[in-house]
C-alpha cells in the first residue's frame, strides 16, 4: 500500500506559509480548479496536465499540500487532491473565498478548459 502524504496540523499553519503558496500562478489556477469541481474527493491530480508538466505539478501540489490548503490523498497509483476548505475556513475565515474569488477575475491565473 502507498503511503499517505504527510498533512500539517491546521492549527500550525502559518500565514506566511499559506500567502507563499498562493503566490504563484499555476497554484492560483490549481486552487481555482479545485473550487469548480463538484466532487472534491475525487479529483485526481492528473486532471491538472494543462496547467503544467506532471513532475512541475507534483512540486506545486506539495507546495500548496504543506502549506495546509489542500489535501491528498492516495488510491492504489491515483492521487486525489482536495482543498481543506472546512479546516482552513476556520484557521483563516474568508481568505480561501478571498483569494479564490479574486484569483477567478484574474485573466492571467491558467485555468483547465472542464473543471467539474
Amino acid at each position: 500500500m502507498k503511503q499517505q502524504p504527510v498533512h500539517p496540523d491546521i492549527d500550525e499553519v502559518l500565514p506566511a506559509d499559506v500567502f507563499a503558496a498562493l503566490g504563484d500562478p499555476i497554484r492560483l489556477g490549481i486552487l481555482v480548479s479545485l473550487a469548480a469541481f463538484d466532487e472534491v474527493d475525487k479529483v485526481r491530480c492528473g486532471s491538472f496536465t494543462e496547467l503544467a508538466s506532471p513532475s512541475l505539478l507534483s512540486y506545486h501540489f506539495a507546495k500548496l499540500r504543506e502549506a495546509g490548503i489542500t489535501r491528498v490523498r492516495a488510491e492504489g497509483t491515483v492521487r486525489f487532491i482536495s482543498l481543506r476548505r472546512e479546516e482552513f475556513d476556520r484557521r483563516f475565515p474568508g481568505l480561501l473565498d478571498s483569494v479564490i474569488e479574486t484569483a477567478r477575475r484574474d485573466p492571467s491565473v491558467p485555468r483547465i478548459s472542464n473543471p467539474g
